[in-house]
């Protein structure tokens, strides 16, 4: 496990530095964003927001007495894995094989892939961590003939994998859509008892829309994994497995499952992931709604709170009401709405101020964006802009390293991203 991660001499978002400086050096450097010690653009979290939503979904899932294994594609930051962790987080959800890895050589010991494991050079990634007897995993299955490839490989290997089963809806993304299918995998997976074990049952909801059918779908889940265990179909060797839940549906899959009982040992386990960062978009919606609703949610107020911003300089002011702003599509999302503009700041006043609520983005190419403005407002070139972000998990992937700060907006740290 790496012990010191070099600040990135090559990378973007950063100040001036010591050759051979690391990370845990960085709050040492004493740079300050607001004295334009690190250069700009610059993605950013919060460390009093950061904490903030670490806390309150902790908080929520220990209510309902469900495990949480928040998503790691998000930020694929193993530095924050570690702080999810740390916060009582039950594993880390993972996406692919090389996320798995990467995530084991920074310390994570208990992984969803949350996906099927297809490939003979996916399957040797899992199966060489799967000798480590300290590593727990499991991934979805939603077909016979993946089980086939599986049983076939890892029974060669001498190696046993958990596995879940993956349910699906019409129209959806992967998974089984009806009891027949269903069935056909269970019994390939039957025809391999010494190199897999059926974990448990596995659902997303997120590509549903609306909450009747996302609970519909939870609870085919939860009669599932029942019929399951009653006719002693589940490994016999841990916990069965329930798991789904998203970002922006994870209380009322807890809710749906929190009262799940099967008869034998379970891990109820939820997969949020953007709720460390939070965002001003499709999340914050999806958090006003919760908060409407959920009777817990209303119990832990304040709610989430938006962590990730992208700091960009006013580079021309080439027309009157045009800002062009030092921000692209290699700096932020763009796929769930352009980034938002939150505070204005000119190098050498006291304080950062809210921006005035025209200022818009109303394009972005790869290196600009377009910010409409009034005509008569003061906004200068070399101004900074903080931009609130939609869909956090498309800014994560453009940055190799996340200044974190405090509310002073010291840089108090440095997350490295393995994307």
């Amino acid at each position: 496990m790496p012990t010191a991660t070099p600040l990135d001499p090559d990378g973007k978002g950063l100040g001036l530095f010591p050759e051979g400086a690391i990370t845990a050096q960085a709050a040492g450097l004493g740079w300050n964003l607001l004295r334009e010690e690190v250069s700009l653009p610059v993605a950013v979290l919060y460390e009093s927001r950061v904490r903030h939503n670490l806390r309150w979904m902790q908080q929520f899932m220990e209510a309902y007495q469900v495990k949480l294994a928040p998503h790691g594609k998000t930020t694929m930051s193993p530095a924050l894995f570690a702080r999810q962790i740390e916060a009582g987080a039950w594993g880390i959800t993972l996406a692919t094989a090389p996320q798995t890895l990467a995530a084991y050589h920074h310390g994570v010991r208990r992984v969803i892939m949350a996906n099927q494991l297809v490939g003979r050079a996916n399957m040797a990634i899992i199966a060489q961590l799967l000798r480590d007897p300290g590593f727990t995993f499991c991934c979805l299955v939603d077909s016979a003939a993946n089980a086939a490839q599986l049983g076939a490989y890892f029974q060669e290997r001498r190696l046993r994998l958990p596995v879940l089963l993956e349910l699906g809806v019409a129209g959806g993304r992967t998974g089984v859509r009806d009891d027949a299918r269903a069935q056909e995998v269970l019994a390939e997976i039957e025809r391999w008892p010494a190199s897999l074990a059926l974990a448990g049952v596995e659902i997303y909801e997120g590509v549903l829309q609306e909450e009747p059918a996302i609970r519909a779908f939870a609870r085919r889940a939860a009669d599932t994994l029942r019929g399951l265990a009653a006719a002693g179909r589940l490994r016999d060797d841990g916990p069965a497995i329930i798991t789904g839940a998203g970002s922006a549906w994870f209380d009322v899959v807890a809710q749906e499952f929190s009262e799940l009982d099967i008869g034998q040992a379970l891990d109820i386990v939820l997969r949020p992931g953007c709720y460390l960062s939070h965002d001003i978009g499709i999340y914050r919606s999806a958090a006003e709604r919760i908060a409407t609703h959920d009777p817990i949610a209303r119990r832990l107020e304040p709610g989430l709170q938006a962590a990730l911003q992208v700091w960009a300089y006013v580079q021309s002011l080439p027309e009157p009401g045009l800002a062009i702003i030092g921000l692209g599509k290699r700096d932020a999302a763009f796929d769930a709405g352009l980034p938002a503009p939150d505070r204005h700041f000119r190098p050498g006043a006291s304080a950062p101020q809210d921006t005035p609520g025209h200022w818009k983005l109303t394009a972005m190419m790869d290196q600009h964006a377009f910010m409409s403005v009034g005509t008569q407002d003061d906004i200068a070139v070399g101004d900074m802009i903080a931009f609130g972000i939609s869909h956090p998990c498309l800014t994560f992937d453009k940055w190799r390293q996340i200044l974190l700060l405090d509310d002073s907006f010291n840089v108090t740290g440095v997350a490295p991203t393995y994307f």
